[in-house]
């Protein structure tokens, strides 16, 4: 069975792209990226919620935005704040070193992980 991991954070322009890229390939999951900004390339929907079992989030208010948003439809996900700031470039080897040290924990384990 495949888990479903979205990735927020505001403009879905660094962050939250370069979370999907790197975790694309891992295996059990499908990876998707949104963001909670008026000018958001991909912003968070109501299908992407409901297509999510995990959804991951760079900082503390995009969990608010989603919240205060979406909440009926988060009963039943994973919902978690990554703690990374908005300070690296679309995949940035610092942004991806801390990327894979936050997000390991929240995926579902395999031994065929990268």
């Amino acid at each position: 069975m495949t888990h479903n991991v979205l990735f927020v954070c505001g403009k879905n322009r660094l962050r939250s792209p370069t979370a999907e890229q790197v975790f694309a390939d891992w295996p059990g999951i499908e990876t998707a990226s949104a963001g909670t900004g008026h000018d958001a390339d991909c912003p968070v929907s109501a299908e992407l919620i409901a297509w999510a079992d995990t959804i991951l989030v760079m900082e503390a208010s995009h969990r608010s935005r989603i919240a205060a948003r979406f909440r009926p439809q988060l009963r039943d996900k994973r919902l978690a704040v990554l703690g990374i700031p908005d300070e690296f470039e679309y995949m940035a080897p610092e942004l991806i070193r801390l990327l894979q040290q936050k997000v390991r924990p929240y995926l579902p384990s395999s031994s065929g992980a990268p």
